[in-house]
């Protein structure tokens, strides 16, 4: 009989740290917005769109994204990206969930219509409406809920992916496709940069999203360079559909202070490259040097399962048992609500029906996200912040008989 039960999972106090909006929609929501904006959908009601678009299970990592190109196209307008990231903060707080980070390709949204800070005002804008309305009745020995924004760069894009790529690449026309990706990066860490010093809009990061095999994080060294040196935070998908050699360059290349996934971390057979002589040492160093600086993976095991063949079907061979034998600082996300159909207290659930996590381990995996959560507000508040979760987290623990 397992020590936990759903209802303790559920009423802990959460975060999800690795969560992108135009992936955690409500099906609902966009039917609506479908309908309003004159989107065309395979199908418009919940049974179809599950069935044709949003399912339980995926061919492959291609199939997982076609859906977001429904998502996106619903999302061009202020009020449309206001109300997903409303509906998110609830849908989130409902379970339990304390802290939401966010992250999104403003650059997706962007267009002649809607420029950079009008994507961000409008996301900012419904996440802080929902946090409004979440902490109205709060316990005052509760945490408060807060978020963050995290705005992402890609790795790959071409014209098609949205108006603001379109005529990116235009005006770019006799640059190469690197230079393009290059340049774009670097845009988009300049726009958060300036955004961060001018505006009260919660932006505490930068992401670096999208394929990882032939499209190298080196070609946006420049970006991370100057969010590193503004104080912003950095996380970066890595190691994902690549190994050990992408996560390297997230943490030497780009100074990332969290890891997007890093599923592939132990997998001696994606190491390619010449340089690398002894595969289990450089692996060994990796993990050492990333356990160390408690350097956080982000760890979603429900998207890994419908997106990676190696694992698919076979929960037990994700890498999370060997993060956990070799300490590393990990914390449970969703990636994508909608599109995986899950939620944080469903992959606490699912990590602790398949892997050896006892109390004490689940107590410091909560605490890790906390922890290393990209807070909007000063320091001190933060350290006051966590020590309020601490303490509601021994309390539930207290309630439900649960002994670390």
């Amino acid at each position: 009989m397992a020590w936990y039960t759903d209802d303790f999972l559920k009423a802990l106090p959460k975060t999800d740290l690795h969560v992108h909006l135009d992936g955690s929609l409500r099906l609902q929501t966009l039917i609506d917005l479908a309908h309003q904006k004159r989107v065309s959908l395979p199908s418009y009601t919940l049974e179809g769109l599950n069935e044709l678009v949003f399912k339980p299970h995926y061919k492959n990592l291609e199939e997982y994204l076609q859906g977001f190109a429904y998502t996106t196209a619903v999302m061009q307008d202020f009020e449309s990206l206001e109300r997903v990231a409303y509906e998110l903060a609830l849908d989130n707080a409902a379970e339990g969930v304390k802290y939401l980070e966010v992250r999104f390709a403003p650059q997706l949204h962007m267009s002649s219509t809607l420029d950079f800070g009008q994507v961000m005002e409008a996301v900012d804008k419904g996440l802080r409406r929902g946090k409004s309305e979440i902490n109205q009745n709060l316990d005052p020995q509760d945490p408060e809920f807060e978020f963050g924004i995290i705005v992402c760069a890609m790795r790959y894009f071409n014209q098609h992916f949205s108006e603001y790529y379109r005529d990116f690449t235009r005006a770019h026309r006799f640059s190469t496709e690197k230079e393009v990706i290059r340049y774009a990066s670097l845009e988009l860490a300049k726009a958060a940069v300036t955004l961060s010093k001018t505006s009260n809009i919660q932006l505490v990061a930068f992401d670096l999203a999208g394929s990882e095999y032939g499209y190298p994080a080196s070609a946006h060294e420049d970006s991370y360079d100057l969010i590193h040196k503004s104080f912003l935070k950095k996380t970066v998908h890595a190691g994902e559909a690549y190994g050990a050699e992408s996560i390297f360059q997230a943490v030497t290349d780009l100074h990332a202070d969290r890891i997007g996934h890093g599923l592939h971390l132990f997998d001696e057979s994606s190491v390619k490259s010449p340089q690398v002589t002894n595969k289990e040492t450089y692996i060994r160093g990796l993990v050492d040097y990333i356990a160390d600086r408690r350097t956080t993976l982000e760890v979603c095991l429900t998207s890994n399962l419908q997106t990676v063949p190696a694992i698919r079907g076979s929960i037990q061979n994700h890498s999370l048992g060997r993060m956990l034998e070799n300490n590393l600082s990990i914390t449970l996300c969703t990636d994508n609500r909608l599109v995986s159909h899950t939620t944080v207290t469903d992959e606490l659930k699912l990590a602790l029906d398949t892997f050896a996590i006892g109390p004490k381990e689940l107590r410091n995996i909560i605490v890790y996200g906390f922890k290393r959560s990209f807070y909007f507000h000063p320091y001190p508040e933060k350290r006051k912040w966590v020590r309020k979760v601490i303490d509601m987290y021994d309390r539930v623990a207290k309630e439900h008989d649960v002994r670390s």
